[in-house]
Protein backbone atom coordinates (compact mmCIF):
# COMPACT_ATOMS: atom_id res chain seq x y z
CA UNK A 1 0.00 0.00 0.00
CA UNK A 2 1.02 3.80 -0.17
CA UNK A 3 4.18 3.94 2.31
CA UNK A 4 4.07 5.72 5.69
CA UNK A 5 7.66 5.88 7.41
CA UNK A 6 7.04 4.16 10.28
CA UNK A 7 10.62 2.64 10.97
CA UNK A 8 12.81 3.67 13.28
CA UNK A 9 16.15 1.93 14.88
CA UNK A 10 16.39 1.67 18.64
CA UNK A 11 19.28 2.79 18.46
CA UNK A 12 21.07 5.68 21.17
CA UNK A 13 23.16 7.42 18.63
CA UNK A 14 21.27 6.42 15.41
CA UNK A 15 18.09 7.36 13.71
CA UNK A 16 16.41 6.19 10.75
CA UNK A 17 14.04 7.51 8.32
CA UNK A 18 11.15 5.72 6.51
CA UNK A 19 7.81 6.33 4.21
CA UNK A 20 3.74 4.78 2.73
CA UNK A 21 1.36 2.72 5.17
CA UNK A 22 4.67 4.05 6.71
CA UNK A 23 4.74 7.16 8.09
CA UNK A 24 5.34 10.17 10.02
CA UNK A 25 4.40 10.17 13.60
CA UNK A 26 1.06 10.48 13.68
CA UNK A 27 -1.60 8.53 14.82
CA UNK A 28 -2.20 6.04 12.34
CA UNK A 29 0.01 4.99 9.55
CA UNK A 30 -0.39 2.32 6.70
CA UNK A 31 2.92 3.25 5.51
CA UNK A 32 6.44 3.37 6.61
CA UNK A 33 7.63 6.64 8.68
CA UNK A 34 10.83 7.59 10.89
CA UNK A 35 10.65 8.30 14.59
CA UNK A 36 13.94 8.86 16.03
CA UNK A 37 14.40 6.49 19.16
CA UNK A 38 10.84 4.72 18.34
CA UNK A 39 10.80 0.76 17.64
CA UNK A 40 11.17 -0.42 14.00
CA UNK A 41 7.84 -0.75 12.33
CA UNK A 42 7.60 -0.48 9.12
CA UNK A 43 5.86 2.72 3.13
CA UNK A 44 3.67 3.12 1.26
CA UNK A 45 2.91 1.04 4.35
CA UNK A 46 -0.34 0.26 5.97
CA UNK A 47 1.27 1.05 9.53
CA UNK A 48 -0.38 3.09 12.36
CA UNK A 49 2.22 5.06 14.32
CA UNK A 50 0.25 5.48 17.47
CA UNK A 51 3.00 7.59 19.46
CA UNK A 52 2.62 7.61 22.92
CA UNK A 53 0.07 4.61 23.11
CA UNK A 54 1.19 0.98 24.58
CA UNK A 55 -1.75 -0.84 24.20
CA UNK A 56 -5.27 -0.52 22.66
CA UNK A 57 -8.55 -2.21 23.32
CA UNK A 58 -9.26 -5.18 20.50
CA UNK A 59 -11.34 -3.21 18.19
CA UNK A 60 -14.84 -4.30 17.40
CA UNK A 61 -15.48 -5.43 13.93
CA UNK A 62 -18.80 -5.31 13.40
CA UNK A 63 -21.44 -2.39 12.61
CA UNK A 64 -20.26 1.04 11.61
CA UNK A 65 -16.90 2.10 11.02
CA UNK A 66 -17.73 5.81 12.09
CA UNK A 67 -18.27 6.84 15.89
CA UNK A 68 -22.04 7.06 17.49
CA UNK A 69 -23.36 9.55 20.35
CA UNK A 70 -20.77 11.65 22.19
CA UNK A 71 -17.51 10.62 19.76
CA UNK A 72 -19.87 10.76 16.82
CA UNK A 73 -20.00 14.74 18.36
CA UNK A 74 -16.54 15.04 19.26
CA UNK A 75 -15.41 14.20 15.38
CA UNK A 76 -17.88 16.55 13.83
CA UNK A 77 -16.51 19.36 16.13
CA UNK A 78 -12.97 18.33 15.20
CA UNK A 79 -13.85 18.25 11.73
CA UNK A 80 -15.73 21.98 12.18
CA UNK A 81 -12.34 23.18 13.07
CA UNK A 82 -10.29 21.35 11.07
CA UNK A 83 -8.51 23.91 8.00
CA UNK A 84 -8.49 21.38 4.68
CA UNK A 85 -6.05 22.18 2.77
CA UNK A 86 -7.62 21.26 -0.85
CA UNK A 87 -11.62 20.42 -2.13
CA UNK A 88 -11.67 16.75 -0.89
CA UNK A 89 -13.76 16.83 2.21
CA UNK A 90 -13.94 13.35 4.19
CA UNK A 91 -17.45 11.30 3.43
CA UNK A 92 -19.59 8.66 5.37
CA UNK A 93 -17.98 5.84 5.79
CA UNK A 94 -19.93 2.37 5.57
CA UNK A 95 -19.82 -0.52 8.24
CA UNK A 96 -16.43 -2.12 8.56
CA UNK A 97 -16.09 -5.67 6.86
CA UNK A 98 -15.33 -8.37 8.63
CA UNK A 99 -13.53 -11.62 6.93
CA UNK A 100 -14.82 -14.86 8.45
CA UNK A 101 -14.60 -17.70 5.71
CA UNK A 102 -12.43 -20.51 7.36
CA UNK A 103 -10.72 -21.32 4.00
CA UNK A 104 -9.04 -17.91 3.82
CA UNK A 105 -5.48 -17.02 5.80
CA UNK A 106 -6.07 -14.18 7.95
CA UNK A 107 -3.07 -12.04 8.99
CA UNK A 108 -2.31 -11.78 12.50
CA UNK A 109 -3.62 -8.33 12.96
CA UNK A 110 -7.18 -9.33 11.42
CA UNK A 111 -9.29 -9.67 14.87
CA UNK A 112 -7.90 -7.14 17.04
CA UNK A 113 -6.12 -4.81 14.58
CA UNK A 114 -2.06 -5.80 16.62
CA UNK A 115 0.62 -6.64 13.60
CA UNK A 116 2.09 -9.22 16.29
CA UNK A 117 5.18 -10.03 14.13
CA UNK A 118 7.29 -6.54 13.27
CA UNK A 119 10.55 -8.45 11.46
CA UNK A 120 14.29 -7.31 12.21
CA UNK A 121 15.09 -4.48 14.75
CA UNK A 122 17.75 -2.43 12.32
CA UNK A 123 17.35 -1.37 8.76
CA UNK A 124 19.93 -3.12 7.42
CA UNK A 125 18.94 -6.63 8.48
CA UNK A 126 17.38 -7.55 5.24
CA UNK A 127 15.39 -10.82 4.94
CA UNK A 128 16.42 -12.89 2.27
CA UNK A 129 13.38 -15.20 0.85
CA UNK A 130 13.65 -18.77 0.15
CA UNK A 131 12.66 -20.26 -3.29
CA UNK A 132 9.28 -21.45 -1.69
CA UNK A 133 8.71 -18.11 -0.09
CA UNK A 134 8.93 -16.33 -3.18
CA UNK A 135 6.71 -18.69 -5.14
CA UNK A 136 4.06 -17.53 -2.78
CA UNK A 137 4.57 -13.83 -2.85
CA UNK A 138 4.45 -14.42 -6.33
CA UNK A 139 1.14 -15.90 -6.18
CA UNK A 140 0.21 -13.09 -4.05
CA UNK A 141 1.71 -10.50 -6.02
CA UNK A 142 -0.46 -11.49 -9.02
CA UNK A 143 -3.50 -11.64 -7.09
CA UNK A 144 -3.11 -7.98 -5.67
CA UNK A 145 -2.35 -6.76 -9.46
CA UNK A 146 -5.93 -8.42 -10.87
CA UNK A 147 -7.27 -6.97 -7.94
CA UNK A 148 -5.89 -3.46 -8.81
CA UNK A 149 -7.40 -4.11 -12.48
CA UNK A 150 -10.98 -4.82 -11.00
CA UNK A 151 -10.76 -1.76 -8.74
CA UNK A 152 -9.71 0.80 -12.00
CA UNK A 153 -12.43 -0.60 -13.54
CA UNK A 154 -15.00 0.70 -11.18
CA UNK A 155 -12.98 4.47 -11.37
CA UNK A 156 -15.61 6.72 -13.19
CA UNK A 157 -16.98 10.08 -12.36
CA UNK A 158 -20.16 9.18 -10.58
CA UNK A 159 -18.67 5.96 -8.67
CA UNK A 160 -18.20 6.69 -4.64
CA UNK A 161 -14.57 5.41 -3.53
CA UNK A 162 -16.71 3.13 -1.42
CA UNK A 163 -18.16 1.17 -4.33
CA UNK A 164 -14.67 1.18 -5.75
CA UNK A 165 -13.40 -0.89 -1.99
CA UNK A 166 -16.52 -2.62 -2.44
CA UNK A 167 -15.51 -4.25 -6.00
CA UNK A 168 -11.84 -4.66 -4.50
CA UNK A 169 -12.67 -6.53 -1.30
CA UNK A 170 -15.15 -9.00 -3.15
CA UNK A 171 -12.39 -9.88 -5.78
CA UNK A 172 -9.73 -10.40 -3.47
CA UNK A 173 -11.84 -12.91 -1.19
CA UNK A 174 -12.65 -14.40 -4.58
CA UNK A 175 -9.06 -15.44 -5.25
CA UNK A 176 -8.50 -16.72 -1.55
CA UNK A 177 -7.11 -13.66 -0.31
CA UNK A 178 -7.32 -11.03 2.41
CA UNK A 179 -7.47 -7.28 1.86
CA UNK A 180 -3.95 -7.04 3.83
CA UNK A 181 -5.57 -2.72 4.91
CA UNK A 182 -8.65 -4.38 6.73
CA UNK A 183 -7.75 -3.81 10.36
CA UNK A 184 -4.40 -3.22 9.95
CA UNK A 185 -3.70 -1.33 13.11
CA UNK A 186 -7.65 -0.40 12.83
CA UNK A 187 -7.49 0.66 8.82
CA UNK A 188 -11.41 0.48 8.22
CA UNK A 189 -11.56 -0.38 4.63
CA UNK A 190 -9.36 -3.04 2.47
CA UNK A 191 -8.14 -0.70 0.25
CA UNK A 192 -6.80 2.84 0.36
CA UNK A 193 -8.39 5.90 -2.20
CA UNK A 194 -6.40 8.71 -2.36
CA UNK A 195 -7.75 11.95 -4.45
CA UNK A 196 -6.21 15.28 -6.03
CA UNK A 197 -4.44 16.45 -2.50
CA UNK A 198 -4.07 13.27 -0.79
CA UNK A 199 -0.79 11.78 -0.24
CA UNK A 200 -1.52 8.51 1.21
CA UNK A 201 -4.26 6.59 3.30
CA UNK A 202 -7.33 8.42 1.95
CA UNK A 203 -10.31 6.26 2.99
CA UNK A 204 -13.05 4.75 1.06
CA UNK A 205 -16.03 6.39 1.75
CA UNK A 206 -19.64 8.24 -0.04
CA UNK A 207 -17.51 11.10 -2.08
CA UNK A 208 -18.22 10.58 -5.58
CA UNK A 209 -15.52 11.02 -8.01
CA UNK A 210 -16.09 13.76 -10.31
CA UNK A 211 -14.73 14.40 -13.82
CA UNK A 212 -10.89 15.48 -13.68
CA UNK A 213 -9.81 13.93 -10.46
CA UNK A 214 -7.03 11.78 -10.27
CA UNK A 215 -6.63 8.92 -7.63
CA UNK A 216 -4.52 6.48 -6.32
CA UNK A 217 -5.70 3.14 -5.42
CA UNK A 218 -3.65 1.26 -3.28
CA UNK A 219 -3.72 -2.25 -2.93
CA UNK A 220 -2.59 -5.15 -0.72
CA UNK A 221 -3.76 -9.46 -0.75
CA UNK A 222 -2.52 -11.53 1.75
CA UNK A 223 -2.69 -14.73 0.14
CA UNK A 224 -1.03 -18.17 1.69
CA UNK A 225 0.78 -16.21 4.79
CA UNK A 226 2.09 -13.41 2.74
CA UNK A 227 1.56 -9.75 1.26
CA UNK A 228 1.45 -8.63 -2.41
CA UNK A 229 1.64 -4.95 -2.49
CA UNK A 230 1.37 -2.22 -5.45
CA UNK A 231 -0.65 0.91 -6.61
CA UNK A 232 -1.25 2.82 -10.01
CA UNK A 233 -2.70 6.72 -10.30
CA UNK A 234 -5.83 6.49 -12.70
CA UNK A 235 -7.50 9.74 -13.82
CA UNK A 236 -10.95 10.24 -13.93
CA UNK A 237 -12.39 10.94 -17.24
CA UNK A 238 -9.82 13.41 -19.04
CA UNK A 239 -8.09 15.24 -16.40
CA UNK A 240 -5.81 18.97 -17.36
CA UNK A 241 -2.48 19.27 -18.43
CA UNK A 242 -0.97 20.47 -15.46
CA UNK A 243 -2.31 16.82 -13.81
CA UNK A 244 -0.96 14.70 -17.33
CA UNK A 245 2.86 16.38 -16.69
CA UNK A 246 2.30 15.46 -12.92
CA UNK A 247 1.44 11.78 -13.60
CA UNK A 248 4.14 11.59 -16.09
CA UNK A 249 6.54 12.92 -14.08
CA UNK A 250 6.18 10.75 -11.34
CA UNK A 251 5.33 7.40 -13.32
CA UNK A 252 8.72 8.58 -15.26
CA UNK A 253 11.03 9.06 -11.81
CA UNK A 254 9.85 5.69 -10.17
CA UNK A 255 10.63 3.59 -13.51
CA UNK A 256 14.16 5.24 -13.42
CA UNK A 257 14.29 4.11 -9.73
CA UNK A 258 13.18 0.53 -10.34
CA UNK A 259 15.91 0.42 -13.24
CA UNK A 260 18.78 1.17 -11.28
CA UNK A 261 17.93 -1.88 -8.53
CA UNK A 262 20.12 -5.06 -8.75
CA UNK A 263 22.15 -6.65 -6.49
CA UNK A 264 25.20 -5.08 -4.97
CA UNK A 265 23.71 -1.62 -4.87
CA UNK A 266 22.60 0.87 -2.07
CA UNK A 267 19.22 1.27 -1.02
CA UNK A 268 19.86 4.98 0.25
CA UNK A 269 20.62 5.87 -3.51
CA UNK A 270 16.91 4.93 -5.16
CA UNK A 271 16.02 8.29 -3.53
CA UNK A 272 18.24 10.83 -5.18
CA UNK A 273 17.21 9.02 -8.74
CA UNK A 274 13.96 10.33 -7.88
CA UNK A 275 14.60 13.40 -6.28
CA UNK A 276 17.07 14.68 -9.76
CA UNK A 277 14.32 13.57 -12.00
CA UNK A 278 11.44 15.80 -10.51
CA UNK A 279 13.01 18.70 -9.33
CA UNK A 280 14.03 20.19 -12.05
CA UNK A 281 10.12 19.84 -13.28
CA UNK A 282 9.54 21.92 -10.54
CA UNK A 283 8.38 19.09 -8.19
CA UNK A 284 8.48 17.54 -4.74
CA UNK A 285 9.15 14.06 -3.16
CA UNK A 286 7.25 13.42 0.30
CA UNK A 287 10.03 12.87 3.04
CA UNK A 288 7.35 11.75 6.05
CA UNK A 289 6.29 8.31 4.20
CA UNK A 290 8.42 5.19 2.29
CA UNK A 291 8.43 1.83 0.41
CA UNK A 292 9.47 -0.63 2.56
CA UNK A 293 10.57 -4.57 2.54
CA UNK A 294 7.69 -7.12 2.47
CA UNK A 295 6.75 -10.60 2.75
CA UNK A 296 4.81 -12.52 5.89
CA UNK A 297 5.29 -9.27 7.30
CA UNK A 298 3.15 -6.29 6.01
CA UNK A 299 6.11 -3.49 6.50
CA UNK A 300 9.44 -4.30 7.31
CA UNK A 301 13.29 -3.70 6.45
CA UNK A 302 14.36 -2.57 4.20
CA UNK A 303 13.31 1.45 4.49
CA UNK A 304 12.77 2.88 0.96
CA UNK A 305 13.67 6.33 1.12
CA UNK A 306 12.41 8.25 -2.23
CA UNK A 307 14.83 11.12 -1.62
CA UNK A 308 18.43 12.30 -1.11
CA UNK A 309 20.02 10.33 1.74
CA UNK A 310 22.80 8.88 3.52
CA UNK A 311 21.01 6.63 5.64
CA UNK A 312 22.47 2.68 6.46
CA UNK A 313 19.69 1.13 5.11
CA UNK A 314 21.77 -1.93 3.77
CA UNK A 315 22.84 -3.22 0.05
CA UNK A 316 20.60 -5.09 -2.07
CA UNK A 317 20.84 -8.69 -2.54
CA UNK A 318 19.15 -11.44 -4.71
CA UNK A 319 16.01 -12.45 -2.72
CA UNK A 320 15.27 -9.47 -0.91
CA UNK A 321 11.06 -8.11 -1.67
CA UNK A 322 10.55 -4.68 -0.77
CA UNK A 323 8.13 -1.63 -2.75
CA UNK A 324 9.10 1.51 -4.29
CA UNK A 325 6.14 4.01 -4.52
CA UNK A 326 7.12 7.24 -4.41
CA UNK A 327 5.00 10.57 -3.90
CA UNK A 328 4.89 13.27 -5.73
CA UNK A 329 3.94 16.65 -5.35
CA UNK A 330 2.73 19.53 -7.37
CA UNK A 331 3.72 22.43 -4.44
CA UNK A 332 4.95 21.51 -1.17
CA UNK A 333 5.59 17.81 0.12
CA UNK A 334 4.80 18.56 3.73
CA UNK A 335 1.78 16.47 5.02
CA UNK A 336 -0.97 17.49 7.11
CA UNK A 337 -3.35 14.77 8.61
CA UNK A 338 -6.97 14.92 8.91
CA UNK A 339 -8.70 14.09 12.10
CA UNK A 340 -9.14 10.72 11.01
CA UNK A 341 -5.75 9.95 11.90
CA UNK A 342 -4.91 8.24 8.33
CA UNK A 343 -5.79 10.56 5.77
CA UNK A 344 -2.34 12.83 4.87
CA UNK A 345 -3.05 15.48 2.32
CA UNK A 346 -0.56 18.21 0.93
CA UNK A 347 -0.41 20.83 3.34
CA UNK A 348 -0.77 23.45 0.47
CA UNK A 349 -3.92 21.65 -1.33
CA UNK A 350 -1.76 20.85 -4.78
CA UNK A 351 -2.29 17.80 -5.74
CA UNK A 352 -0.05 14.46 -5.88
CA UNK A 353 0.87 11.28 -7.80
CA UNK A 354 2.58 7.79 -6.81
CA UNK A 355 3.31 4.56 -8.28
CA UNK A 356 4.24 0.82 -5.92
CA UNK A 357 5.72 -2.25 -7.23
CA UNK A 358 6.50 -5.25 -4.95
CA UNK A 359 9.79 -5.85 -6.80
CA UNK A 360 12.13 -9.07 -6.06
CA UNK A 361 15.86 -8.85 -6.85
CA UNK A 362 17.18 -11.74 -9.07
CA UNK A 363 21.01 -12.62 -9.68
CA UNK A 364 20.15 -10.82 -12.61
CA UNK A 365 17.96 -8.30 -12.30
CA UNK A 366 14.89 -6.87 -10.70
CA UNK A 367 11.34 -8.26 -11.18
CA UNK A 368 8.10 -6.88 -10.44
CA UNK A 369 6.11 -9.43 -8.51
CA UNK A 370 2.54 -7.10 -9.08
CA UNK A 371 3.45 -6.63 -12.95
CA UNK A 372 0.95 -5.60 -15.15
CA UNK A 373 -0.86 -8.11 -17.06
CA UNK A 374 -0.87 -7.75 -21.01
CA UNK A 375 -4.16 -8.15 -22.50
CA UNK A 376 -5.84 -7.43 -18.62
CA UNK A 377 -4.08 -4.12 -17.11
CA UNK A 378 -5.08 -0.76 -18.73
CA UNK A 379 -2.16 0.94 -20.61
CA UNK A 380 -1.76 4.42 -19.09
CA UNK A 381 -1.23 6.85 -21.23
CA UNK A 382 2.36 8.13 -19.39
CA UNK A 383 3.59 4.54 -20.36
CA UNK A 384 3.14 4.83 -23.96
CA UNK A 385 4.51 8.64 -23.94
CA UNK A 386 7.36 7.66 -21.15
CA UNK A 387 10.67 8.69 -22.37
CA UNK A 388 12.21 6.54 -19.92
CA UNK A 389 10.04 3.06 -20.78
CA UNK A 390 7.45 2.86 -23.45
CA UNK A 391 4.98 0.09 -22.62
CA UNK A 392 4.89 -1.90 -19.44
CA UNK A 393 7.41 -2.00 -17.25
CA UNK A 394 7.83 -5.86 -16.42
CA UNK A 395 11.58 -6.00 -14.97
CA UNK A 396 15.44 -5.65 -16.10
CA UNK A 397 16.08 -9.35 -16.45
CA UNK A 398 16.44 -10.80 -19.64
CA UNK A 399 13.41 -12.41 -19.18
CA UNK A 400 11.34 -9.13 -18.62
CA UNK A 401 12.97 -6.91 -21.03
CA UNK A 402 11.84 -9.65 -23.83
CA UNK A 403 8.02 -10.11 -22.75
CA UNK A 404 7.57 -5.90 -22.07
CA UNK A 405 9.51 -5.65 -25.96
CA UNK A 406 6.56 -8.72 -27.02
CA UNK A 407 3.66 -6.63 -25.60
CA UNK A 408 4.61 -3.46 -26.92
CA UNK A 409 5.41 -4.49 -30.30
CA UNK A 410 1.70 -6.53 -30.30
CA UNK A 411 0.38 -3.29 -28.65
CA UNK A 412 1.89 -1.46 -31.80
CA UNK A 413 0.52 -3.55 -34.10
CA UNK A 414 -3.10 -3.19 -32.54
CA UNK A 415 -2.97 -7.26 -31.87
CA UNK A 416 -4.03 -6.11 -28.40
CA UNK A 417 -6.62 -4.11 -27.04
Amino acid sequence: MTAFLAITVALITLSISTDAFSTVPTKNSLSLSTSTMQQFTSSTRLEMNKKGKSKSKPKKKSGSSSPKGFAAALRDLQEQGFKFSGDVRPGKQSPQKVVNNPRIIVPDYAVDGQPKNRGPLLPWLIEVKKPEEIAKMRISGRIAREVLDIGARAIRPGVTTDEVDQAVHEACLERGGYPSPLNYHGFPKSCCTSVNEIICHGIPDDRKLVEGDIINLDITCYVDGYHGDCSEMFMVGECDDDAKRLLQTTYDSWVKSLEFVKPGRDYKDIGAIIEDHIVPRGYSTVKNFCGHGIGSVFHTAPNILHYRNNEPNGQMAAGHTFTIEPMICEGTNRPITWTDQWTAATADGGRTAQFEHTLIITPDGVEPMTAKIPGHSKVQFWEMESEVHKGFWLGTTPAGRARAAKFLEELQQGVLP
